[in-house]
């Protein structure tokens, strides 16, 4: 009899969290549709806001690629598709995957290189030539066969972050990510609960994290100036999501939040 209850019990168990995983899947929305990029804006540097030159960014199969099949050459015409709406307090989930080489004439970091940015300021309020929005890049990377090299990192064009409460001021903070081929598909994770704390995953496992997002008026890099100037909050708690586009051929799939905020 005691056998037959306990079995009961792990059943009852299994049941329940079988249940609680489905309630969670149905909480995702997908941010991508598949068959178009409605809900998202297109900014490319040297180009008109909402111009997807030479068709950068493409829909193919449920997949979102980015593509350079259209350009001549690369002419440090950095690419980001953003969310219209911005996001504080959420989880986004998402399969990215390299395909093909790298523009010839981009730098020579942008090989089997993309990322995603957060918390990224309007591309409206960019300039017209401006690389990179002000923002927190979960950046992705693939095997160069060189050695090491981890994806999930952060960079922070325009941004500095805090960990375990001291200002970190470089651009590159490593993760503790493995190396992955640049053929296979890779699932990344991040939460972010506003300026409070940024938790990056990949495949499942957190790989790096960091408090009090901030913009940084002095980079260079992407001008954080422009905003602090016109009264932006300095401290960052929400903001777009993009996907980047800088010189590699990339594919996306999945692209799906959970929202966090308090009802």
């Amino acid at each position: 009899m005691i056998h037959l209850f306990r079995s009961a019990a792990i059943a009852l168990a299994a049941a329940l969290a079988l249940s609680n995983v489905a309630a969670d899947e149905s909480k995702w929305i997908s941010l991508f549709n598949g068959k178009d990029l409605a809900g998202w804006t297109i900014k490319i540097a040297k180009r008109p806001l909402g111009e997807n030159f030479a068709n950068t960014f493409q829909v193919e199969d449920g997949i979102l690629k980015v593509s350079y099949d259209g350009y001549d050459k690369f002419d440090s015409q950095y690419g980001h598709l953003f969310t219209n709406l911005a996001y504080s307090h959420y989880i986004l989930r998402m399969e990215y995957r390299f395909t093909g080489r790298m523009m010839e004439d981009a730098p020579k970091y942008v090989n089997l290189n993309s990322g995603v940015m957060l918390h990224a300021q309007p591309p409206q309020s960019m300039r017209f030539d401006q690389g990179f929005p002000s923002s927190l890049e979960m950046q992705f990377l693939a095997d160069e066969g060189k050695g090491p090299r981890s994806t999930g990192n952060l960079c922070t064009p325009g941004t500095h972050v805090e960990m375990g409460g001291e200002l970190i001021t470089k651009h590159i903070v490593k993760s503790s990510a493995p190396t992955f081929p640049a053929e296979e598909w890779v699932r990344a994770e991040v939460e972010v609960r506003g300026n409070d704390e940024i938790i990056h995953r990949i495949n499942g496992v957190e790989v790096l994290r960091y408090q009090r997002p901030q913009l940084d008026a002095a980079c260079k890099i992407a001008p954080a100036s422009d905003i602090v100037e016109a009264g932006g909050d300095v401290m960052l708690g929400y903001g777009h999501i993009a996907l980047q586009a800088e010189g590699q051929p990339v594919w996306f799939r999945k692209i799906e939040l959970m929202s966090l905020e308090k009802k």
